[in-house]
């Protein structure tokens, strides 16, 4: 492994792992994360998210031209127009609980509803200048009471800012011990985090494994057990250097081995005009996160199956370069996903609980 994210796949058929090498049925597919609500994301296990951020639904079938199933976020919406749009695609979507989403209730294209965005980040004062603190849990909860009120059948969903990961982050508006209570707020929590184009760093390359960080931190605050999705940069944003194709892929894959079970793709920029859909714009990026997407959606039934804990131990020959494993079992084979952490060349062992070294 030459450098950080390279992502290997390893199917061990039946014999491999010692023993039978095969998982009870009632655990090759837990009950799905979204089970808990009828009109909610997918339960089918060959449904992975794979999401963007305020994108306008008259690109919705271009989106799914290279693998996403699902918009978040409606620009001043969702509005009769933009749901309208959406359903002629068939692209389902989590957004605002307005009036119009209200009057949707009973639309299947409706798979959730959303807080508003990175309610942990200081907060603009309206008709002033700077920004006043973050907002606080207490109001969330308060809504999210409103939301299920309103609608029980679909999930709530919450995404927080680059404070998850970043605690040099300077944007954060309250002390890091709110982050549980956010958590506790939402049905689905997210987060976001750059690290080549959003956390203030020349050598952001180096800081990609802060995806699967603040994924540990959500994880670790989750105690409802909510699935934890995260945000990948696409683009350049505001800054002078955006991620390249192989980054990208990187940033994807560590999440998923730390235990993201939805992505979303943050496809905007500013720098040096605004274009909402500069992913699609970047036909290297584009094609880039399309087979990304395909490898997913491959996959899915494989990630969505039973995860194993300590059945495979990992040994490097640069310890400054960590391997982390995710390891899954499905129709009696076991899937291993590793990825390095960091920059660098190492060379991995892999050895299987039951089995000698290989």
């Amino acid at each position: 492994m030459r450098y950080a994210g390279v992502i290997v796949m390893i199917m061990c058929t039946t014999g491999c792992a010692g023993g039978d090498g095969v998982s009870p049925p009632s655990e090759e597919y837990p009950t799905s994360q979204y089970a808990a609500w009828p009109n909610g994301p997918a339960t089918d296990p060959a449904y992975f998210p794979i999401a963007v951020w305020v994108q306008t639904p008259a690109n919705a079938v271009r989106y799914q031209q290279i693998g996403v199933n699902l918009f978040i976020g409606l620009w001043q919406g969702p509005t009769e127009q933009q749901l309208t749009d959406l359903s002629a695609a068939g692209m389902r979507v989590i957004c605002n609980q307005n009036e119009v989403g209200l009057a949707h209730v009973g639309d299947p294209i409706i798979a959730g509803w959303m807080h508003d965005d990175e309610p942990d980040n200081a907060q603009a004062i309206p008709g002033e200048q700077g920004y006043g603190p973050a907002v606080d849990p207490a109001l969330l909860q308060a809504d999210y009471d409103r939301m299920k009120a309103a609608d029980p059948t679909r999930p709530v969903w919450l995404n927080l800012g680059q404070g998850v990961a970043n605690e040099e982050w300077v944007g954060i508006g309250g002390p890091r011990e709110n982050y549980p209570r956010y958590v506790e707020t939402t049905d689905i929590v997210s987060f976001d985090v750059y690290p080549v184009s959003g956390i203030r760093k020349s050598d952001g390359e180096r800081y990609l494994w802060y995806v699967a960080k603040g994924v540990d931190s959500l994880r670790h605050w989750s105690t409802k057990g909510q699935p934890v999705w995260n945000v990948i940069e696409t683009t350049r944003i505001n800054s002078e250097r955006g991620p390249t194709p192989a980054q990208v892929r990187s940033e994807v894959w560590m999440s998923i081995v730390h235990g993201s079970t939805g992505i979303l793709y943050f496809c905007h920029e500013w720098n040096p005009t605004f274009r909402e859909a500069r992913l699609l714009e970047d036909v290297g990026m584009r094609d880039a996160v399309a087979a990304v997407n395909a490898q997913i959606q491959r996959l899915a039934p494989v990630l969505n199956s039973a995860t194993l804990t300590d059945d495979v131990q990992v040994t490097g020959t640069d310890v400054s370069v960590p391997v982390d494993v995710l390891v899954k079992s499905t129709q009696g084979d076991r899937w291993i996903f590793a990825t390095a952490m960091r920059q660098g060349e190492t060379t991995a062992t892999f050895i299987m609980a039951g089995a000698g070294s290989g």
